[in-house]
């Protein structure tokens, strides 16, 4: 099931899926931590950091800024530059990596060069202006090359001053607020203070964020995920924690996990479990409130069987806040429980690889399903008769849309997924991986 070089994979129907899935690095946490090392005094070496599209584009922008990176046996080894980037100019593709061109502008608007950052068509259509509107208080010069508040993007060395209190929006993206808190200690000479502009989406993307710059050496003090305080340093306060090891990607995890819940499972993810620092791990509570059994360890988590009277999942309502990507497969999964399954907070959804909201309701609305979706939330409800589009599942150039509807599998009909290798941009092998767990 090979999804290199086909327009589209034709899956299922399968009526079983069981099985071990080693998880892929965690995106969220390999981005993250490739800056940070490069920023970093000392060398870091990376084990698990996930090889996909994304962490390529961040290692590809980071060399061409001058950072050394070896990979040596298997394990990727980050020379760091003490805080200061060897080259201030550089052009950049950035792909269609919210998590790399984020967190790289305010870093680099924060150090000061002349940079270009750009992407695919798409990154030019997700909004990155309240990150500009923070940097700018902070006197970072940033200019917008087309339309105004996205990408593309200029960078000019601004008079940066952190004196006053930095506001951000959070309720668009919480990579905003990660940006700022990861880059701001470089010029921390006081004590800095950001504060949340409105509701904080995704906070325990935020609290990888802080408890990955912890372990780069720099505590940031969270009051109420309203105000953080950026302690005060007189030079570079990052220094290498020498070995890292990447968790799995709990994302990743949620497509196996909702196998084993709707087809009996059991299915074991392992490289993540129940201490993980992501907060895609409160899927599998999720699933557990349809009616799965849940069960984890430190390194893994596992689900098997329906454990309600029907035999089969239950819709929930969810305020999905915490887990918006994890969410989206809820959202398929839906298609396998007994009433509706309503999901809300995933406003973020919009501005995500594609609008999710939308394409998300299409796609389901081809399987038979009932949908109702607003600005901030979708209602499915299962299909009365399954349905098989003859053009296929369209996935909109988004790695979730693939893999969340390989699920759809499970049902009476193959199903037929369009443009299957838009799933490199975080799981290359997404579909190998899937067709070792379900069975005819």
């Amino acid at each position: 099931m090979s999804s290199a070089v086909l327009d589209y994979i034709e899956v299922g129907p399968f009526a079983k899926a069981e099985g071990v899935v080693a998880l892929p690095g965690s995106k969220s946490i390999s981005n993250r931590v490739l800056l940070l090392s490069a920023l970093a005094s000392g060398t870091t070496r990376l084990k698990g950091l996930l090889d996909a599209d994304d962490t390529r584009v961040m290692r590809a922008a980071l060399k061409t800024l001058g950072v050394v990176i070896d990979e040596t046996d298997g394990d990727c080894v980050v020379h760091g530059c003490s805080g200061k980037l060897p080259k201030d100019q550089a052009d950049l593709f950035m792909g269609n990596a919210g998590t790399a061109i984020r967190p790289l502008t305010a870093a680099l608007a924060i150090l000061g060069g002349d940079y270009r950052l750009h992407g695919v068509p798409r990154m030019h259509e997700r909004p990155i202006g309240d990150l500009v509107d923070g940097l700018r208080m902070v006197g970072a010069e940033v200019a917008y090359e087309q339309n105004e508040g996205y990408p593309p993007l200029k960078l000019s060395k601004g008079q940066i001053r952190t004196n006053e209190v930095i506001k951000v929006r959070g309720d668009v993206s919480s990579q905003f607020l990660t940006a700022l808190l990861m880059s701001l200690p470089l010029v921390a000479s006081n004590e800095i203070c950001i504060e949340v502009v409105g509701e904080l989406i995704s906070k325990p993307y935020i609290d990888i964020t802080l408890k990955l710059m912890n372990r780069f050496g720099v505590v940031v003090r969270n009051d109420n995920w309203q105000r953080f305080y950026i302690p005060a340093n007189s030079g570079n306060p990052y220094r290498s924690p020498e070995t890292l090891y990447v968790e799995g990607d709990a994302s990743s995890a949620s497509y196996f996990l909702a196998a084993g819940a709707i087809a009996g499972g059991p299915v074991r993810v392992t490289g993540v479990g129940k201490n993980s620092i992501q907060g895609d791990v409160a899927f599998a509570e999720a699933l557990a409130q349809m009616g799965a059994k849940v069960s984890s360890g430190d390194d893994w988590i596992e689900v098997h069987g329906v454990d309600t009277p029907a035999g089969k999942l239950k819709g929930i309502e969810l305020n999905c806040l915490a887990i918006p990507d994890a969410a989206m497969t809820l959202a398929v999964a839906a298609l396998f429980a007994e009433g509706s399954t309503k999901l809300t907070g995933i406003a973020s959804w919009k501005v995500k690889e594609t609008d999710r909201i939308a394409a998300m309701a299409k796609e389901l609305q081809k399987m038979g399903a009932t949908v109702e979706a607003g600005d901030d939330y979708i209602q499915v409800a299962p299909p009365k008769q399954w349905a098989t589009p003859t053009d296929g599942i369209d996935t909109y150039d988004d790695h979730r849309m693939a893999m969340c509807f390989s699920l759809a599998a499970f049902g009476p009909l193959k199903v037929r997924i369009n443009d299957p290798a838009c799933v490199a941009k975080t799981f290359p092998e997404y579909f190998q991986a899937f067709a070792e767990v379900a069975k005819k």
